[in-house]
């Protein structure tokens, strides 16, 4: 058995909410096309580019490939919606990810090595 999928949650911080979002296991298209309905709800309630989101990506193994198709197509379809983008959880692939998001978020995109620097970084 081989799990995989992502979890969508709504979390705060004294005053500043944020989406959280964990991503376990090879990520396929089945698991996008649970996960947009409910992304884009949440980011339809929140006005002009000011969503945050925390990825935790520690148990990411990856993508298959119509699933990156579909993880660039959200980007770019809702990319100015996003003010910040904390990634955490695997050094290495995660500096690169932000990276590449930067290009296609109107937002920052900043990778992180604990759940606690992003969170700080993401309500400040």
């Amino acid at each position: 058995m081989q799990q995989h999928g992502l979890t969508l949650g709504l979390a705060r911080v004294n005053d500043v909410s944020f989406i959280s979002i964990k991503a376990v296991g090879r990520l396929s298209h089945e698991d996008y096309l649970a996960i947009t309905p409910m992304l884009e709800a949440a980011l339809s309630r929140v006005e002009g580019r000011g969503m945050r989101v925390l990825l935790d990506a520690r148990e990411l193994e990856g993508w298959e490939l119509r699933a990156a198709w579909d993880d660039l197509k959200l980007g770019l379809r809702h990319g100015s919606e996003f003010g910040k983008i904390a990634l955490y959880g695997q050094p290495g692939w995660q500096t690169l990810a932000a990276q590449v998001g930067n290009w296609f978020i109107s937002g920052e995109v900043k990778a992180f090595d604990d759940e606690a620097a992003a969170i700080d970084w993401l309500t400040e």
